[in-house]
């Protein structure tokens, strides 16, 4: 997946925009489901239900499945025992919100509405996003039977769609501090700042086993050991669901994206994006399937006993074709050997693929083969009216329908939506609050990884020494957030708020520190040290896959700039995976920051020797791009640093020996 990509309203949207309401009531009546009794704009979490229960003196008067104190199949049961075969196909029906307003979504009785990567409202503030949800929320509790919507947003490190959020280390960062407790912590915070904004589904953790760096969303992978993935997967998740999903200030979490990602081999993928041809992003594992197993369920095990409800299924394929219509891997594998029972939800268009050119046929395979919930995103009118035919026809059967519906219904029930709809209103303080912003840079500062080591050459005194700083991502926050930051690629620049490593270092070192981003200082100008920051630039997904894992020439050429005018040169890399080293393994510390985040102080932290360096590789360092695949391969092999290396400040080794 994502779970999301970013886009305007598609031609559905425009289409329905021209015919108007009057076009949709037309629609709803002509697949003969139950309209909408009507659609409120109250701004209040609560004000429909109240109504109702005022009305009939008991929330649960008529309506059984209200009642609280009810087991939950019961109350599954009597509710979709009181549902249209419109409204169970709404309930299976994901729309992205720039595709469709609250009215129209209440109309169609769909069950939830996402936010993909720049899925923002405007202004994009915490309060207004409160008052979007809040509002397709109300119009929900509206219609006939009342069944509140799930809205979901990818924050996948942090609540990194809203601006002014905490945005804490990317999962390859988080992987190198192998800190379960720690994760837990980053997935609570994230859960609280996502509350505020009344959201209560995140689509993560990523609980993928990336066994090729050369892929895009290596950095949303915690690591290339299954067994790290698992840990850190299974922390995530206690982070995010707390002590029960109805609790407050929790989130229900998504284990991400079943099964095989990061095991498609290069050059497979036939995908592409706004930048040309994927090479490994949505491609093939062509491993046999005891391989494909051993290696990607585990997290996936360890998800399911950690209390993950949500599962999101892989665009890629497996030899027999894609994960989404694979009835096998999703009915067989993960609801049978795995006894998952919450429910499986697509990823953003990946129902599509599943037979290239035929959306009925690539529909009925993705239902049959265990899709519940279907992330459409937009073409909502293509997908409704598709499903009901295919019910009819018989190709998709009803008890299919009715265990999907039931199996979305009973996580809403476990979350407490029927009885608390939307998180406490007023809470806005809490996005991007002190307290998460000290949990981040603790993170940043454990995620550092000190590759190599010249006693000299670090720590960096905080006083009585002067250093020069060269590098755009030394000073620019969306190089050091990464992709999925506000947009879904990212971008470079101000993109939110939080402070950079020149600004971390500047309030340290005063006078003492020098910026240029260019590295163009006088001739003449003299240091004690130097430190060049080199940076992959923003990406996300198949954008990112790379042929050569190289860094921006411009940068490593600030090495050569810098080092006449200093006596020790320390090397700080951002990026979202091992990069080939180059010119960069001449300086005389060199220090892996992958994608930190909006705190940056945490590595500064560890530079001015503030913190101890903790941080091992979650990945293997390949030697070159062509070294980047480790299935069947020794920790060694190709390689400049195995999984699990790490120095401390003093050099002493935190894991094996570098090759």
């Amino acid at each position: 997946m994502p779970a999301s990509r970013p886009g305007g309203p598609r031609q559905t949207r425009r289409w329905l925009s021209r015919l108007g309401v009057v076009a949709v009531a037309a629609v709803v009546a002509g697949c003969g489901s139950s309209p909408a009794t009507s659609t409120p704009g109250a701004s209040s979490p609560v004000s429909s239900a109240a109504s109702r229960q005022a009305a009939s003196g008991s929330p649960s008067a008529g309506r059984p499945w209200m009642d609280a104190t009810t087991p939950i199949d019961d109350r599954v049961a009597a509710l979709l025992g009181q549902m249209t075969l419109d409204e169970k196909i709404g309930q299976m029906t994901q729309i992205e919100k720039k595709a469709i307003d609250a009215g129209t979504a209440a109309a169609f009785n769909l069950g939830s509405i996402l936010s993909g990567g720049g899925g923002f409202p405007d202004p994009n503030t915490p309060q207004t996003w409160y008052d979007m949800v809040n509002a397709y929320q109300q119009a929900a509790l509206g219609t006939r039977l009342g069944i509140p919507i799930l809205y979901g947003v990818d924050a996948v490190h942090g609540h990194n769609n809203v601006e002014g959020a905490t945005i804490f280390p990317q999962n390859v960062g988080l992987g190198a501090t192998n800190d379960p407790s720690l994760v837990g912590q980053v997935c609570t915070a994230t859960a609280l700042e996502m509350n505020a904004t009344g959201i209560r589904w995140d689509f993560g953790p990523v609980v993928a086993v990336p066994q090729d760096i050369r892929w895009g969303r290596t950095f949303e992978g915690y690591g290339e050991n299954s067994d790290l993935v698992s840990r850190l997967g299974s922390a995530c998740i206690k982070g995010l669901q707390g002590s029960g999903l109805s609790a407050d200030d929790t989130s229900a979490a998504t284990a991400k994206h079943f099964i095989g990602d990061g095991g498609t081999a290069f050059g497979s993928s036939t995908a592409s994006g706004p930048t040309g041809p994927y090479l490994l992003d949505q491609g093939v594992d062509q491993a046999d399937e005891a391989t494909l197993l051993k290696l990607f369920l585990p997290p996936y095990k360890a998800a399911v006993d950690s209390g993950a409800r949500i599962v999101m299924t892989s665009y890629s394929s497996t030899t027999t074709g894609k994960v989404h219509g694979d009835h096998h891997l999703i009915t067989d594998i993960l609801k049978g050997q795995l006894a998952f029972t919450g429910f499986v939800v697509s990823d953003w268009g990946g129902v599509d693929q599943v037979v290239p050119g035929d959306y009925s046929a690539s529909l009925v395979q993705a239902i049959n083969a265990g899709i519940d919930l279907v992330m459409v995103p937009t073409d909502y009118v293509r997908f409704v009216t598709t499903m009901k035919s295919a019910v009819q026809a018989g190709t998709i059967k009803q008890d299919r329908i009715d265990d999907a519906v039931s199996r979305i219904l009973r996580v809403k029930f476990e979350m407490g939506l029927f009885e608390k709809p939307m998180p406490a209103p007023d809470k806005e303080s809490e996005v991007g609050s002190d307290a998460d912003r000290a949990i981040a840079r603790t993170a940043v500062a454990e995620s550092a990884v000190l590759l190599k080591m010249s006693p000299k050459a670090l720590p960096i005194a905080a006083s009585g020494k002067t250093v020069l700083l060269a590098g755009q991502g030394g000073d620019d926050i969306g190089i050091q957030s990464g992709g999925w930051t506000i947009t879904w690629q990212g971008s470079v620049g101000d993109t939110t708020s939080g402070t950079t490593l020149q600004g971390a270092l500047q309030a340290r070192l005063g006078d003492n520190l020098t910026y240029d981003r260019n590295g163009a200082f006088p001739a003449g100008t003299t240091a004690d040290v130097g430190v060049v920051v080199v940076a992959e630039r923003p990406y996300a997904e198949g954008v990112g896959d790379s042929s050569t894992l190289s860094l921006p020439n411009e940068d490593l050429a600030l090495i050569a700039k810098v080092r006449p005018h200093v006596k020790e040169l320390v090397v700080v890399i951002i990026s979202g995976r091992p990069v080939v080293l180059d010119d960069v393994a001449s300086a005389d510390a060199i220090v892996a920051a992958w994608l930190p985040g909006t705190e940056a102080a945490g590595l500064a932290d560890v530079l001015l020797g503030d913190k101890p360096f903790v941080g091992t590789t979650p990945y293997t360092w390949p030697k070159t791009a062509g070294d980047a695949p480790r299935v069947g391969k020794s920790a060694c092999d190709g390689a400049v640093y195995p999984f699990g290396y790490g120095l401390d400040a003093t050099g002493k080794l935190l894991g094996p020996p570098a090759c």
